[in-house]
């Protein structure tokens, strides 16, 4: 009998389905997101197209991470890394026009602010995502993923950055050192806060 994994594994291409579904079962429900695709019969399967095209560009890098039992999943963009790739990039907005037709002005902006908000005068890990699948919450598994993953960049002596979606979040981050810098403010959306962590030695 095989002995389970104790510790996070590096998502693979391979990886893809499994991450992605994790993320769209995890954000279904979500302040910003769930707001930004309002249908819920149709929100599944926007969700899928969208995340599945940042999972595609974060996979670049060895920086997608899933919790044994594939619990949770975490996707980072390591410092100097870009989300998307060119072509994924001009992709983005036929896409979102294809999923959601005139609300995607609604994403188009979000990540707008998104982009106008971070930092960029600093090398810093970006925390992209982090989602716990439903049937797994309650049992630490994304706070557990999000402490290992800090103890990596924390080996590489950088700082790290993320946007909150949901607010009720922001206290839960900040036990692992992210401060609250700012708050996006999407039109008649919801706020988001953007969060910094130092570096620590």
């Amino acid at each position: 009998m095989s002995i389970p994994p104790r510790s996070p594994r590096t998502a693979t291409a391979a990886d893809h389905d499994a991450v992605v579904e994790i993320l769209v079962e995890s954000f279904y429900r979500d302040t910003l997101w769930s707001w930004a695709f309002p249908d819920d019969e149709r929100r599944r399967d926007q969700h899928r197209a969208l995340f599945g095209l940042f999972v595609d560009g974060a996979t670049r890098y060895p920086w997608t991470f899933l919790a044994p039992g594939d619990t949770s999943t975490s996707v980072w963009i390591p410092p100097g890394g870009t989300e998307m790739s060119p072509e994924q990039e001009a992709a983005l907005e036929p896409m979102l026009r294809e999923i959601a037709g005139d609300g995607a002005d609604r994403v188009l902006e979000v990540f707008e602010m998104f982009e106008h908000a971070h930092p960029h005068d600093e090398p810093h890990a970006y925390l992209s995502l982090l989602g716990t699948h439903p049937d797994h919450l309650g049992h630490g598994y994304g706070l557990g993923l999000l402490a290992d993953n800090l103890r990596a960049v924390d080996d590489l002596g950088m700082p790290a950055y993320l946007e909150a979606s949901n607010l009720a979040n922001v206290p839960l981050y900040a036990r692992y050192g992210f401060v609250e810098i700012d708050r996006v403010h999407p039109t008649g959306g919801p706020d988001v806060a953007t969060m910094w962590r130092d570096a620590t030695s």
